[in-house]
């Protein structure tokens, strides 16, 4: 409790406030709070929000009369959409409402036969409530529109309900919710909204290795990547319809401990060893590899993936090869040992000889001062987006301060916490500040549990974006294994309708399956340690590529806003176990989009699909036309549908529907989820 009036449970609340919630360039954020008072007369609320000084809409605060909720009279609710990107400021503040007080004594009294002399008192009261709600209004015709009101309160010359009739009329109720007359004011506390770029919110990723891009040479060798091949690989990622492509570290490799094929601790003269080994004679973190070219080969890569509106996202990764030159001139960045060597990375039972990970705790000074050095040069070559390697392996409170660092020399940059780990690390570090988390996605499998992965996302949508990535260079999930193509064309359409973020690395198109050994999830022949280039155009022309229907479901993504917002989804009942169906809506402009997909990659499919029409705002009764966004086909949809799934054919129905308004699209826009406690 604030004050003379309650005000409880405001939402997004992070951590009390001790961390911003999240939010981007033109999302809806919703807000709501428990409000209410002793005694009968009536409460009300308002959503003062600031923005940043450049903001059009919140330059200085901006008042929005909160709506009672239609189930719970305690609960109020507002939203707003923030135009800038900034630190966004937001309270709640309670009020007795006067006028709400009036118009329920009044209609009351007047149901009860009581007369206009019994209501004087009420007729003079009413009318100089709304000289008082005239006096505050700059709108002329509004202020001509309540002092009239007050005019025929008090006009006893007139039936009682036609004196009283103008203060209930809609139009006088519109103009008192946005010029409130408020008594007892109650101001709450204030809460913050960090708001990015939309790219921090809606984006597709592309991984590939630059070193991979060179092809082949005339006796079949792979032959070492460059800058140069990797700027003609993009066209591809870019036809495909991705926003990022996400290169892993493009820096020298360590010579000591060097990695082989498959992980092999005796690697071969010719092997190129791990990316991930940071550092050799020829530099470090602020270097790249010889082969791959030089510091301006970088910047004109950079220049043609922004001609082709595609974002370069580099690997930040915090660590460093025994020949890295921090191991000479840095040695207290790390864990030195007994007998005077430099610990390696561990993560029982692996082993990384060719990994120091740093110690943060011997000279946090000189380190936070080194790593915001590199990654500010990255930054002023024009990088605006990281991947972060293992982040929940580093202090917390580091990332916190490099990342508010580095967004006062540029708040555009994007950073992408490669965590998969338990739910407190992995939603502290982004209430430190990453824009983006992965997830435990990947091995979200059934039914049930990807029906409780996407309800948990929404419902953290505050704090954490998820970023549902199909596979990495580390995981290659049974599923893939064994499942066969169709598994991959499942995987692809959830990650890309579960979440406005979805990743692929580069060989998932091509349907690339064999693991290293069974029940591993390492690939056979692992980019990470050896050259893998890839003839996409030619399993493209020979129809093994599933390369046309990630296009699709970009194109898809691109075109529909209810696939660009994560705070929305609802799935409904089918009785079949194998197959899932869910909506999802955007809260500003209603655009709806079902999908229905079958989660089994080896056998046709059927159920029948029942939707909870109000979710999608139809009357139970309805029936309407849908557009299959796969097949490019119209078909009738009622409550309930009867769908065959045919994994052959088409392993989901991505279908537009009629566009969401009224009291559904508030219901919508209220996101107040049950339990919802960031």
């Amino acid at each position: 409790m604030s004050g003379r009036l309650a005000i409880e449970d405001v939402r997004p609340k992070i951590s009390d406030r001790k961390y911003p919630s999240k939010a981007v360039i033109g999302e809806l954020i919703p807000i709501s709070a428990q409000v209410w008072r002793e005694g009968h007369d009536a409460i009300a609320a308002t959503l003062t929000v600031q923005g940043p000084s450049n903001s059009h809409i919140a330059a200085k605060p901006m008042h929005i009369t909160m709506r009672m909720d239609r189930y719970d009279v305690d609960t109020q609710h507002a939203f707003f959409i923030p135009d800038v990107q900034g630190l966004w400021t937001f309270r709640v503040e309670a009020w007795s409402d006067p006028m709400q007080t009036w118009r329920h004594a009044v209609i009351k009294k007047i149901e009860a036969g009581q007369t206009a002399e019994q209501l004087y008192n009420d007729l003079e009261h009413g009318a100089n409530l709304f000289e008082q709600a005239a006096s505050q209004v700059t709108a002329k015709t509004q202020r001509e529109a309540l002092l009239a009101v007050a005019k025929e309160l008090r006009a006893s010359d007139e039936p009682l309900r036609t004196r009283v009739a103008p203060g209930l009329s809609a139009e006088v109720l519109e103009i008192l919710h946005d010029h409130p007359v408020r008594e007892l004011l109650t101001r709450g506390e204030e809460h913050q909204v960090y708001v990015e770029r939309r790219g921090a919110l809606v984006n597709s990723w592309y991984e590939l290795f630059p070193r991979s891009t060179g092809g082949w040479d005339a006796d079949g060798n792979p032959v070492h990547g460059t800058f140069a091949t990797t700027a003609a690989a993009l066209k591809r990622v870019a036809r495909m319809g991705f926003d990022t492509v996400y290169f892993p570290p493009i820096h020298p490799i360590g010579e000591i401990n060097r990695k082989g094929r498959n992980n092999s601790l005796t690697p071969e003269p010719s092997d190129v060893g791990s990316p991930w080994a940071i550092g050799s004679a020829a530099g470090g973190h602020d270097s790249v590899h010889p082969a791959l070219g030089t510091l301006d080969d970088f910047k004109k890569l950079l220049k043609v993936a922004k001609e082709l509106h595609l974002e370069v996202a580099l690997d930040l990764a915090l660590q460093a090869a025994p020949d890295h030159p921090w191991a000479q001139t840095h040695r207290e960045f790390f864990t030195e040992l007994a007998d005077g060597t430099i610990a390696y990375a561990e993560n029982p039972p692996k082993k990384y000889q060719d990994i120091y990970p740093l110690n943060f705790d011997n000279d946090p000074e000189g380190i936070y001062r080194e790593i915001y050095r590199v990654v500010k040069f990255w930054v002023d070559l024009g990088v605006t987006t990281f991947r972060v390697d293992n982040p929940h392996t580093k202090p917390a409170n580091f990332w916190q301060w490099l990342i508010a660092k580095i967004h006062e020399v540029n708040p555009n940059v994007i950073f992408l916490a490669e965590a998969f780990t338990r739910p407190a690390r992995l939603y502290g570090l982004a209430k430190a500040g990453f824009s983006q988390s992965y997830s435990y996605f990947t091995w979200k499998i059934t039914k049930q549990e990807l029906r409780e992965f996407g309800e948990q996302i929404a419902l953290m949508s505050d704090v954490c974006r998820p970023n549902l990535f199909v596979n990495t260079p580390d995981i290659l999930h049974a599923s893939l294994q064994y499942g066969g193509r169709a598994m991959f064309a499942i995987r692809a359409a959830l990650a890309a309708t579960l979440s406005p973020l979805w990743g692929v690395y580069s060989g998932y198109e091509l349907y690339e399956h064999e693991a290293v050994h069974a029940g591993s999830e390492e690939y056979l022949d692992s980019e990470k340690y050896e050259l893998r280039p890839r003839d996409y155009e030619r399993a493209l022309a020979e129809g093994n590529s599933l390369e046309p229907f990630i296009t699709l479901l970009n194109t898809i993504r691109r075109k529909h806003p209810a696939l660009q917002q994560l705070r929305q989804i609802h799935f409904h009942r089918t009785a079949n176990d194998r197959i899932l169906a869910y909506t999802k809506v955007d809260p500003v402009t209603g655009d709806a989009i079902l999908v229905v997909i079958n989660l089994d990659p080896q056998h046709v499919q059927e159920t029948v699909v029942e939707l909870d029409m109000s979710k999608i705002g139809q009357h139970h009764d309805a029936t309407f036309e849908a557009h299959d966004l796969v097949t490019d086909k119209q078909f009738p949809w009622a409550e309930r549908t009867f769908v065959r799934l045919d994994p052959t054919a088409d392993v989901a129905h991505i279908l537009a529907l009629p566009k969401v308004s009224g009291a559904a699209l508030s219901d919508i826009r209220k996101r107040n989820i049950q339990g919802y406690r960031p």
